[in-house]
């Protein structure tokens, strides 16, 4: 690695430290979500044991490779062993207690790494969901400590290491400096680059939605045939509220909607929405805005497919999946009857799911269309089609096989 790490304009952004040959070295710290670099920082190469690595990355001590990167690779997926094994020793002893529990006639609430079943109560599965994301994020930081070294221009200073100058561009932009960035990152940006050029098929668009790094991807198809196959009333004018990668505003567009207005609060997901309409030869058709949910005015037509679930995102690219407090969900319903023009619908895209984990209360979206001065005139519902949703081993199935994604038609009540 070059000596150009310790150039004073890399103050604007965080640094990475650690003593190398003799000598206090720094970097720029890259991480898109949002972790700080680790405080102690030791450089490892092949021959540093398996053991001793993950003893030291569970200390929260980063290893900084200077060995053979497909090496690093075998690392890490050797660090993930022990990782699931550690939780697997873990789940025993729950199970364990479990039964003596029952044999003294306790109430139990099930692990989150056994599979689980119908008869789970809503408490248990509701533990189940905050462990299974608190276990996520420790294996995710422990993980996060295997770090590798990028030269200004991407390049990787070690043996057997890939060309991801590609993949690195299209996220952090062009090169400036050298950096470190853990090597779980390194890997995601890959795969993110992979789906990009790749695609995701969408029979209802008749071609591809190509997602970029940290841009929700439509794989779960449901949602955008509920939009594919709802009855569209006759209009010029609609609105895509969060439209991430583009998918329902291209679909609007090629159902023959004149013109849509489409917003969201991330540049890279506009940058990938305005890719996505141009390669399916919709850009015209459809105007993109970074906004905060609506645009200005109103429109007959009003659609959004809010995050999910009201849970704090750990990272900004969970914010797709993630919404605390309900946040866009209820900004979409309180503000939606000031941008419908008379008689126009809206209509939200909703799982069921965060009701079947405890997180809402059956009931609670009718009470936020009700008080919102709104009437539903319209549902449907579709099952779930992705693996997991069958996966009887997913420590979520219980809530899971109950999931129902729903089209909800809204419109202002007459006075």
């Amino acid at each position: 690695m070059s000596n150009d790490y310790e150039s004073s304009s890399m103050s604007d952004y965080p640094l990475i430290s650690w003593t190398e040959a003799g000598e206090i070295r720094s970097a720029r710290w890259r991480s898109e979500a949002g972790n700080p670099p680790p405080k102690t920082v030791v450089v490892a190469d092949d021959r540093i044991p398996a053991d001793v690595a993950y003893k030291l990355v569970c200390e929260g001590t980063g290893l900084l490779w200077r060995g053979d990167y497909q090496n690093a690779r075998q690392l890490l997926q050797a660090l993930a062993r022990r990782i699931d094994k550690k939780s697997e020793r873990k789940s025993g002893k729950a199970a364990d207690k479990a039964a003596a529990d029952r044999a003294a006639g306790k109430k139990t609430i099930k692990s989150v790494a056994q599979p689980a079943i119908s008869t789970i109560s809503t408490i248990s599965i509701t533990q189940a969901f905050h462990q299974h994301r608190q276990a996520q994020a420790q294996r995710a930081r422990i993980l996060g400590m295997l770090l590798l070294p990028l030269e200004a221009d991407y390049s990787v200073p070690l043996r057997r290491a890939p060309d991801l100058v590609q993949a690195c561009t299209e996220v952090y932009g062009p090169g400036e400096q050298a950096s470190v960035v853990s090597m779980r990152e390194v890997l995601g940006l890959v795969g993110a680059h992979e789906w990009r050029k790749k695609g995701v098929p969408i029979p209802a668009l008749g071609g591809s939605i190509h997602p970029y790094y940290g841009v929700f991807s439509p794989v779960r198809g449901e949602y955008v045939d509920l939009i594919a196959q709802a009855v569209l009333p006759t209009v010029d004018l609609a609105f895509d509220i969060g439209t991430g990668t583009g998918v329902l505003a291209a679909l609007l567009a090629k159902r023959g909607v004149k013109r849509i207005v489409a917003t969201d609060q991330s540049e890279r997901a506009l940058d990938c929405a305005a890719e996505n309409l141009k390669r399916l030869g919709v850009n015209k058709q459809v105007e993109l805005m970074r906004a905060d949910l609506f645009p200005a005015g109103r429109a007959p037509l009003v659609v959004c497919n809010p995050p999910w679930v009201p849970a704090k995102p750990s990272s900004a690219i969970e914010a797709a999946v993630y919404d605390p407090d309900s946040r866009m969900l209820r900004g979409f319903i309180e503000g939606l009857p000031e941008h419908l023009t008379p008689g126009g619908e809206g209509w939200l895209i909703m799982s069921d799911f965060a009701e079947h984990l405890g997180l809402r209360a059956r009931g609670d979206i009718q009470a936020m269309i009700d008080k919102a001065g709104l009437q539903v005139v319209g549902k449907t519902d579709i099952k779930p089609r992705h693996p997991r949703a069958s996966d009887a081993e997913d420590p979520l199935s219980a809530a899971r096989m109950k999931e129902v994604t729903s089209l909800w038609k809204l419109k202002v009540k007459k006075v």
